[in-house]
């Protein structure tokens, strides 16, 4: 008997094509497989960038671009947003956080700020009306508070010869008030309310940087109109505008001459407006602006778009109609610097000139 060891059957395969180790064999659409084992060498030329260039199917060259362009929209994005995040960055560290509170005493709100109604809302409460009584008559004026304890700057020709001088908030309280100084070389007076506390106070800017063109507010009480706002610009600097003042005790004749009604009399380039300045005068450098004031504004505030005061109100030009009555307004008014109100300041609580 004869050992053999019986004959499986074979799964039949279809026949290969010969072996070349230098050619990729293709499976499915889209796949190439590179022969590989451990016994066959290595291809003699197959370079890495033949393999790179070769022709990739449709779809996945499709695939490769629409990945690049997410990418490249990617960066796009963060770059834009990068640069985004920068400018609000700078924009917030460029804004002071305390705009609001920007000016002590007459906030204007970050809303409202560079508005006529936001400087006016803001600084009203710190102007007042000024009623001097004498033996002359009365006269009308506005003044500034610039301390919660009742200071308040005004002109020297609106309380000059006083007997009497009474003070009415702009919510309507009154006080009576007494004259602390004057000095009628720069027509500026300080006065002090009696009894008053926790007021609000006006902040004193910088002249020195006021320039032709800004724009300003005046706010005082022309012809006993309380609160009265007008606007206008900075038409001018350094004009030399020559007043009355008064010396050893002239002050109550002077006013006999002078109607609160027609204006207060000022000279400029050698003319005399709105009556005789008398022979006891005084000059210095104003503000020029075209914002309305009328006899009443005296004493009152010029203030810029950040409701700082820049200037007292002093003087204004109004012509004489043939009646011999005196017009309104015609756009030429005059401030006294603020820098000068500051720089008298000390003068003026020591008693100046009284």
């Amino acid at each position: 008997m004869t050992d053999f060891q019986e004959q499986q059957p074979q799964p039949s395969y279809p026949p290969r094509p010969p072996y070349d180790p230098t050619t990729p064999i293709t499976t499915e659409p889209g796949t190439t497989i590179w022969p590989s084992g451990g016994h066959v060498p290595p291809p003699p030329v197959a370079p890495p960038v033949a393999v790179a260039a070769a022709p990739a199917p449709g779809p996945r060259r499709r695939a490769k671009r629409g990945v690049g362009l997410m990418a490249a929209v990617a960066i796009a994005a963060a770059a834009i947003g990068g640069g985004t995040a920068t400018l609000v960055q700078q924009l917030t560290a460029d804004t002071p956080a305390t705009a609001s509170s920007a000016v002590n005493g007459t906030t204007v709100s970050a809303s409202s700020k560079g508005t006529v109604a936001g400087v006016a809302a803001a600084v009203s409460p710190a102007i007042v009306e000024i009623s001097a009584s004498s033996n002359a008559g009365q006269s009308t004026g506005s003044g500034v508070i610039i301390t919660s304890d009742g200071e308040i700057v005004t002109n020297n020709h609106v309380v000059s010869g006083a007997s009497s001088v009474s003070v009415r908030l702009s919510d309507g309280k009154t006080y009576r008030a007494a004259v602390v100084g004057t000095d009628p070389d720069k027509d500026l007076a300080l006065i002090k309310l009696q009894g008053a506390s926790g007021l609000r106070t006006a902040t004193l800017g910088d002249s020195s940087k006021v320039k032709v063109g800004e724009e300003v507010v005046a706010i005082g009480s022309p012809e006993g109109l309380t609160g009265t706002v007008t606007s206008g610009i900075v038409s001018a600097l350094d004009r030399d505008v020559t007043v009355a003042k008064d010396d050893d005790g002239g002050g109550q004749d002077r006013q006999q001459q002078y109607d609160p009604r027609q204006g207060w009399p000022f000279e400029f380039g050698g003319q005399q407006f709105n009556g005789d300045t008398g022979s006891s005068k005084t000059t210095y450098k104003a503000i020029q602006t075209d914002a309305s004031l009328n006899p009443g504004n005296s004493g009152g505030a010029l203030i810029n778009m950040n409701g700082e005061i820049i200037g007292i109100n002093s003087a204004m030009y109004s012509p004489s109609s043939s009646s011999g009555s005196t017009a309104g307004s015609v756009g030429l008014g005059f401030a006294i610097p603020i820098d000068t109100v500051k720089a008298d300041l000390d003068s003026l609580r020591a008693g100046g000139d009284n």
